[in-house]
């Protein structure tokens, strides 16, 4: 009998939008900064540059304003929930393919005044955030397509960071959503209890089947921080490294993720 599916994990809307502004705020107040010399820069999304990434995490936020602008899909079930978003799209992960988004887009701190006008207009500061957006991946919960906003946000932050040695802060609130989606979709994935994940102080989840833990110690465990995850999840290190250099600890015959991960392909 496969291991029962907990309880999809329920988020505020109103913290979530506030959330999103605030990493969306951090990116805004770090881009205005940036030298042509900086905006040229390469960066690990293959052939993008600095000015391309920028680009693009505006673009992902605009989608918010873009997509409410559609009419709503008929309801009252979304036809993609939030652990259904992970596999349904590779949003943090480019398409080799895909053209560089900066291209006719040249003042980029006009796009960041407009989408951030658009979002506080466009997303209400109030109510459940139940409304139905037509996204790209199929119809969602305007709260719940917040949250993957603050992946999108929080995992480019941390690509713009690794790409110009910047400091870009990030908002608690924004780290902690994109982290317990990401843990949840690995539960979500390999669901079982034999295996406890642990990313403090956002997130425990247990996963793959076997042996369930329900008291004690577990026996096998593995921890890690909120930005050692993410980058995990998202395929910006690997498993054998970030065990190699002591990121993450991972303790019992069970505790190998490697297999799982990345969550985002």
């Amino acid at each position: 009998m496969p291991p029962a599916k907990k309880r999809p994990r329920a988020y505020d809307h109103l913290r979530t939008r506030t959330a999103v502004l605030a990493q969306y705020a951090h990116v805004r107040d770090a881009v205005a900064a940036l030298t042509p010399q900086q905006l040229a820069s390469p960066t690990r999304l293959g052939d993008w540059t600095v000015r391309d990434l920028v680009a693009h995490i505006a673009l992902g936020l605009g989608s918010v304003s873009r997509d409410l602008a559609l009419p709503e899909p008929p309801g009252p079930k979304p036809a993609t929930t939030l652990l259904e978003w992970p596999p349904a799209v590779a949003a943090v992960v480019r398409d080799p393919e895909a053209p560089a988004p900066a291209a006719d887009r040249p003042d980029l701190l006009a796009l960041y005044g407009e989408v951030e006008a658009a979002f506080l207009a466009d997303v209400p500061s109030s109510g459940t955030g139940d409304r139905l957006l037509p996204t790209r991946v199929g119809s969602m919960r305007l709260t719940d397509y917040l949250v993957t906003r603050t992946v999108e946000l929080v995992v480019h932050t941390d690509d713009l960071n690794e790409a110009l040695g910047l400091e870009i802060p990030y908002d608690r609130q924004a780290l902690a959503a994109c982290t317990r989606l990401l843990a949840d979709t690995l539960a979500d994935r390999a669901p079982g209890g034999s295996v406890e994940v642990r990313v403090p102080p956002f997130a425990v989840v247990q996963c793959i089947g076997g042996p369930k833990h329900t008291r004690g110690t577990p026996p096998n465990v593995v921890e890690t921080s909120p930005l050692t995850w993410i980058r995990l999840a998202t395929g910006r290190t690997e498993w054998a490294r970030a065990l190699e250099e002591a990121e993450v600890s991972a303790s019992g015959e069970r505790a190998d993720l490697a297999a799982l991960l990345p969550l985002l392909r």
